[in-house]
């Protein structure tokens, strides 16, 4: 399990699981509930360089970064 700490959004961290470049787990410590365990659910099962190209710019309000965008950074790091 992978365990990153975010900057600029609610979550404070970001926990994963990757298995033959799948996404097995995620799990997002603080934010939002609903929108962090649809994320989580959604992106279950997928691989992980489709994830990033579609949630790697991804902005939150006035905010230049987003919960799905600091996921996409987290897993690109590990690719």
């Amino acid at each position: 399990m992978f365990k990153v700490k975010t900057s600029g959004v609610c979550a404070s961290e970001i926990h994963f699981e990757i298995e033959d470049g799948l996404i097995k787990s995620v799990e997002f410590i603080g934010g939002c509930p609903g929108n962090a365990i649809g994320l989580s659910n959604m992106v279950a099962g997928q691989p992980i360089k489709e994830v990033v190209s579609k949630l790697k710019d991804v902005k939150c309000g006035g905010k230049n970064t987003s919960c799905p965008s600091q996921l996409a950074r987290a897993l690109e790091a590990h690719i």
